[in-house]
């Protein structure tokens, strides 16, 4: 009977189905970006959080216990070396979901599974942002800011105007430039030239 079995089988026996995670997880640590069903996307998130969070602290403790789930030495190489120093400041919620629609042959809901520290293009695209307030407004659980908070952070209207006016300086000295160097070919001819 299936009383409260909250975990996803995904249609296999057990050591069939922690063999298929076990290598899922170290081809995320060593490629950082998988291609898969969602379903079994969703099973790895659970599966590989937990050996994240260990691999923080580096011991031949954690090594081993990493090892008993990844059974790959090159992942747990990769794990330590480079994955870890990454995530140290995380506290939880390594990876991320991006669902690309379904498979053209079954119909099954397709996506990406990443590390999100490794993925640059949202880093630099401004992933991290200011913390989005409630629709019901400041009221609650929303932390107010201190005066002193306040002061430090400038507002967006105030960095908005100092990228606007950087903006216009560099085009005046843009459109300032090419003039500059057409000057000097539409002077008059040298009293040498004249001579000539």
């Amino acid at each position: 009977m299936r009383h409260n079995n909250t975990n996803n089988n995904l249609g296999r026996k057990s050591a069939h189905r922690k063999a298929m995670l076990s290598n899922m997880a170290s081809s995320l640590i060593l490629h950082k970006r998988i291609k898969t069903t969602t379903a079994k996307a969703k099973a790895l998130r659970v599966f590989i959080e937990p050996i994240l969070t260990k691999s923080k602290e580096d011991s031949t403790h954690s090594r081993r216990l990493a090892f008993t789930y990844l059974q790959d030495k090159n992942a747990v190489t990769t794990l330590f070396r480079e994955v870890s120093p990454k995530i140290s400041d995380r506290p939880g919620g390594y990876t991320r979901i991006l669902k690309i629609g379904t498979r053209a042959g079954d119909a099954a809901e397709m996506c990406y599974i990443e590390l999100v520290d490794f993925n640059e293009t949202m880093l630099t695209a401004g992933g991290v942002g200011e913390a989005k307030t409630t629709r019901r407004g400041r009221r609650g659980s929303a932390k107010k800011k201190t005066e002193g908070e306040a002061a430090a952070k400038p507002s967006k209207v105030a960095a908005t105007a100092e990228v606007k006016e950087k903006k216009a300086t560099a085009k005046a000295k843009a459109k300032a430039a090419p003039k500059a160097k057409e000057a000097p070919e539409a002077t008059e001819p040298s009293a040498e030239e004249e001579k000539e």
